[in-house]
Protein backbone atom coordinates (compact mmCIF):
# COMPACT_ATOMS: atom_id res chain seq x y z
CA UNK A 1 0.00 0.00 0.00
CA UNK A 2 3.08 2.12 0.52
CA UNK A 3 3.97 1.70 -2.97
CA UNK A 4 0.86 3.63 -4.15
CA UNK A 5 0.84 6.05 -1.77
CA UNK A 6 4.57 7.40 -2.97
CA UNK A 7 3.55 6.63 -6.86
CA UNK A 8 0.38 8.75 -6.21
CA UNK A 9 2.58 11.49 -4.55
CA UNK A 10 5.34 11.58 -7.18
CA UNK A 11 2.86 12.22 -10.28
CA UNK A 12 0.97 14.77 -7.74
CA UNK A 13 4.73 16.52 -8.26
CA UNK A 14 5.37 15.93 -11.45
CA UNK A 15 1.94 17.23 -12.08
CA UNK A 16 2.35 20.43 -10.31
CA UNK A 17 5.77 20.74 -11.97
CA UNK A 18 3.90 20.25 -15.76
CA UNK A 19 1.31 22.79 -14.70
CA UNK A 20 4.01 25.55 -13.27
CA UNK A 21 5.74 25.22 -16.41
CA UNK A 22 2.53 25.66 -18.46
CA UNK A 23 1.77 28.72 -16.38
CA UNK A 24 5.41 30.42 -17.23
CA UNK A 25 4.53 29.46 -20.74
CA UNK A 26 1.26 31.12 -21.14
CA UNK A 27 2.59 33.94 -19.06
CA UNK A 28 5.15 34.43 -21.61
CA UNK A 29 3.28 34.27 -24.27
CA UNK A 30 0.35 36.66 -22.85
CA UNK A 31 3.21 39.66 -23.33
CA UNK A 32 3.47 38.10 -27.17
CA UNK A 33 2.42 41.01 -29.83
CA UNK A 34 -0.41 38.82 -30.93
CA UNK A 35 -1.63 38.95 -27.46
CA UNK A 36 -0.72 42.69 -26.92
CA UNK A 37 -3.10 43.22 -30.07
CA UNK A 38 -5.94 40.65 -29.09
CA UNK A 39 -6.00 42.64 -25.40
CA UNK A 40 -6.43 45.84 -27.21
CA UNK A 41 -9.12 45.20 -29.69
CA UNK A 42 -10.69 42.39 -27.63
CA UNK A 43 -9.92 42.68 -23.80
CA UNK A 44 -9.13 39.21 -24.01
CA UNK A 45 -5.76 36.44 -24.57
CA UNK A 46 -5.83 34.30 -27.53
CA UNK A 47 -7.70 31.30 -27.02
CA UNK A 48 -3.52 29.04 -27.20
CA UNK A 49 -2.56 32.06 -24.32
CA UNK A 50 -6.02 30.84 -21.79
CA UNK A 51 -5.59 27.69 -22.70
CA UNK A 52 -2.03 27.41 -21.77
CA UNK A 53 -2.77 29.23 -18.19
CA UNK A 54 -5.87 27.82 -17.13
CA UNK A 55 -4.67 24.30 -17.92
CA UNK A 56 -1.46 24.80 -16.64
CA UNK A 57 -3.51 26.43 -13.13
CA UNK A 58 -5.73 23.17 -13.30
CA UNK A 59 -2.45 20.97 -13.40
CA UNK A 60 -0.53 22.66 -10.67
CA UNK A 61 -4.06 23.03 -8.61
CA UNK A 62 -4.58 18.62 -9.09
CA UNK A 63 -0.60 18.24 -8.68
CA UNK A 64 -0.96 20.31 -4.92
CA UNK A 65 -4.25 18.43 -4.14
CA UNK A 66 -2.76 14.56 -5.07
CA UNK A 67 0.82 15.73 -3.02
CA UNK A 68 -1.15 16.73 0.16
CA UNK A 69 -3.80 13.47 0.05
CA UNK A 70 -1.14 11.65 -0.47
CA UNK A 71 0.91 12.63 2.55
CA UNK A 72 -2.14 12.55 4.56
CA UNK A 73 -2.95 8.73 3.83
CA UNK A 74 0.59 8.08 4.21
CA UNK A 75 -0.10 9.70 8.49
CA UNK A 76 -3.23 8.06 8.61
Amino acid sequence: MESIMSQQRIFGIVLFVLGATLLVVGMNASHSVADRVSNTFTGRFTDGTSWYLIGGGAAALLGVLLVLVGARGKNA
